[in-house]
């Protein structure tokens, strides 16, 4: 990971925490995380992190379990490990074979024209079904 505005933070895998936490810096959670995000980097959610909260960042890569609201301003990338659960706003989005994405999703493109809403998209085994 980057550093973007400090030091990169890691809440490791045998870390339980309640509340909310503010940086500027990139963030990975392996542990557990029941609270809000807010960062100007990037966070990733380990493989056997997980978060139930409300995220804000500039770009995400999930390999673990999300249940909330993720607001990501650039890229999202699922890894095909990723179970997402919530309400979700990127403007781009990677989706492994083998992610589960059950979220409605809204996609700003460009200035935020163009949005595109999907509810209920669930990603296996390389085949989508949205409903």
């Amino acid at each position: 990971m980057a550093e973007l505005g400090g030091q990169p933070n890691r809440i490791g895998k045998n870390t339980k925490i309640k509340g909310d936490i503010v940086s500027e810096a990139d963030f990975r959670i392996d542990g557990k995380l029941d609270g809000n995000v807010k960062t100007s980097g990037k966070v990733v959610i380990g493989l056997e992190g997980y978060i139930h909260g409300k995220v804000e960042c500039v770009q995400a890569d999930i390999e673990g379990n999300f249940n909330g609201e993720l607001i990501v301003q650039d890229l999202l990338s699922l890894k095909s490990t990723a179970v997402i659960e919530g309400v979700v706003s990127v403007a781009k989005l990677a989706v492994e074979p083998g992610a589960t994405f059950n979220a409605s999703c809204t996609m700003r493109g460009r200035e935020g024209k163009g949005a595109i809403e999907a509810a209920k998209t669930t990603v296996t085994n390389g085949s989508a079904k949205v409903s």
